[in-house]
């Protein structure tokens, strides 16, 4: 496939994926831009395979084993250059080549579709913090070595924002994840609200469910401060972009932790002039941050992952865990 054709095919896939994060890429200079898009494309597909989803619509039967399987294969296969022809495999070997994308991340967030293949609940909240990086934080760090980071501690940061993505996901989602048999949040928080995971979809049992919403959005909230610190070391656009994507997401949990138990089983999305908006004051905090000293926010008890898997190109044996939150 021609750069040029490949290019095209992966902003028509994130157009019709993710239109909120398809905004927020506008934002980064064309080279980053495709780069990222051909990243989300990949991404894109390994979910589309796990849910039996059509660019993140619809839903159908999970995926077999033999499924996962040749999706590891094919994604290891494709990172080592020798891609299949179709269009995920294709932009991963491409990003891959340019990027130097470690083999341990794409395990490791592959790691995530397997567990949601096979029905997995977390029993507590550091099971389901270690889920939010398989799924997300392993891609906060691709994301940020196409910007060109290198360094351990920014790299940090940006698994930091991917979490802050994916506990504001889960939130926003305990009714419909619940529909289809699914629970991230912890046994033991449903045990002491005296829940099922069965009763989360019932609107009768909304006013104990709610609860445990907010305290997803306050437990995302220290990932997503510790990820402004990170943003402020990207280059000028992409921390415009990325800026932009994070404030998107934190306005769909302030949607959830103000708007009372009735936003359960609601899709919350913000608003196509709330976005416009927050490309505005994206635009805005990375200026002032180019003239100010940004403030420090400690790591200390955020959810981390194993060093040698986030920053370099080797095979670790599992993401670690330093810290947790509750």
């Amino acid at each position: 496939m021609d750069q040029a054709s490949l290019g095209r095919r992966a902003e028509q896939t994130i157009a019709v994926g993710s239109k909120s994060f398809a905004s927020a890429a506008r934002l980064f200079r064309p080279a980053m831009r495709r780069d990222v898009m051909l990243l989300y494309t990949w991404c894109r597909h390994c979910d589309d395979v796990t849910d039996g989803q059509q660019l993140g619509h619809g839903r159908g039967l999970p995926a077999e084993p033999k499924a996962l399987a040749a999706l590891k294969q094919n994604s290891l296969d494709a990172l080592a250059g020798q891609p299949l022809a179709d269009l995920a495999w294709q932009a991963l070997a491409e990003v891959g080549r340019r990027h130097d994308l470690s083999p341990a991340l794409i395990e490791d967030h592959l790691k995530g579709f397997e567990l949601d293949a096979h029905g997995w609940r977390p029993d507590t909240f550091e099971q389901t913090l270690e889920y939010c990086y398989f799924v997300a934080g392993a891609v906060g760090i691709m994301m940020a070595r196409i910007m060109a980071v290198r360094d351990h501690d920014t790299l940090l940061r940006a698994c930091d924002l991917g979490m802050g993505f994916q506990l504001t996901n889960i939130a926003r989602d305990i009714v419909e994840d619940a529909r289809v048999g699914r629970c991230y949040l912890p046994g033991q928080w449903l045990d002491q609200a005296g829940l099922t995971v069965d009763e989360l979809a019932r609107t009768d049992r909304q006013p104990a469910v709610y609860p445990l919403a907010c305290h997803l959005v306050a437990a995302a909230e220290p990932y997503y401060r510790s990820a402004d610190v990170g943003i402020v070391a990207l280059p000028a656009r992409a921390g415009w972009a990325i800026a932009t994507a994070s404030d998107v997401y934190r306005d769909i949990g302030r949607t959830i932790a103000s708007a009372g138990p009735q936003v359960l089983g609601r899709r919350v999305s913000t608003a196509r002039s709330k976005k416009l908006w927050r490309i505005m004051t994206g635009a805005g905090q990375i200026l002032a941050a180019r003239f100010r000293r940004t403030p420090d926010f400690s790591r200390t008890g955020l959810w981390t992952p194993d060093a040698e898997r986030s920053t370099t190109n080797g095979r670790g044996a599992g993401a670690s865990r330093d810290h947790a939150t509750a």
